[in-house]
């Protein structure tokens, strides 16, 4: 089966028939299989293979982001965009910071629903233009600290020269985490790339060229 296979995640019944209607009404997009929570999003994942999750984030039993999370460890192909009513910045930013490559919200009209599964099934980072002010508005008012000890154990892969992808094979963790704790760290240490955040944080002592401070 050629174009973007689809795992639909929701515990609402109704709503999984109608994004299922909808998808599969795209000759490019197929849904395989359906779950109802983040366990049954794991092993159908598991079971099917498929290129992209659509996932909810809030659900009985286990919740949206520990699928995610599970999902970025166990299957790292698989691209996480979730679909949900909430746009709380402590949602958006768990799901963000577990693996999700993009955050829509469930009154997203149909064709931008389908431009952002096609463009999360290629990695690209898709977020609904509400979700991206949050973001950028949080990043922007939130009071700088330390960079995190995972934060700079991706600082010092950086340091050494690896890719976004491969500081990701590295850590066990996706690109779109990696592109999350680094923005974390340029905002924490007031710069705007990797060269410069490597050196403030070398000039801080925070990192040396071998690892990051415990």
């Amino acid at each position: 089966m050629s174009g973007v296979r689809i795992v639909v995640v929701d515990d609402h019944p109704v709503v999984r028939d109608g994004v299922r209607g909808m998808l599969d009404g795209q000759p490019d997009l197929h849904v395989v299989a359906e779950a109802a929570d983040g366990d049954e999003a794991v092993a159908q994942v598991a079971r099917h293979a498929p290129d992209l999750v659509l996932m909810d984030l809030r659900m009985p039993g286990s919740d949206g982001v520990a699928a995610i999370r599970t999902l970025a460890r166990d299957h790292p192909g698989v691209r996480v965009l979730v679909l949900t009513t909430y746009d709380e910045d402590q949602d958006i930013l768990r799901a963000v910071e577990a693996g999700a490559v993009g955050y829509l919200l469930k009154d997203t009209p149909r064709e931008e629903l389908f431009r952002a599964v096609r463009a999360a099934a290629r990695g690209e980072s898709v977020l609904a233009p509400a979700v991206t002010a949050r973001l950028l508005g949080r990043l922007r008012t939130r009071v700088p600290d330390a960079p995190s000890e995972r934060e700079l154990e991706v600082l010092a892969l950086v340091a050494r020269g690896l890719t976004n992808r491969a500081v990701a094979r590295s850590l066990a963790i996706s690109e779109a985490t990696v592109k999350t704790h680094l923005v974390h760290v340029f905002g924490k240490l007031g710069v705007d790339d990797r060269t410069a955040a490597v050196t403030v944080a070398l000039e801080r002592g925070l990192l040396t060229l071998d690892r990051p401070r415990p």
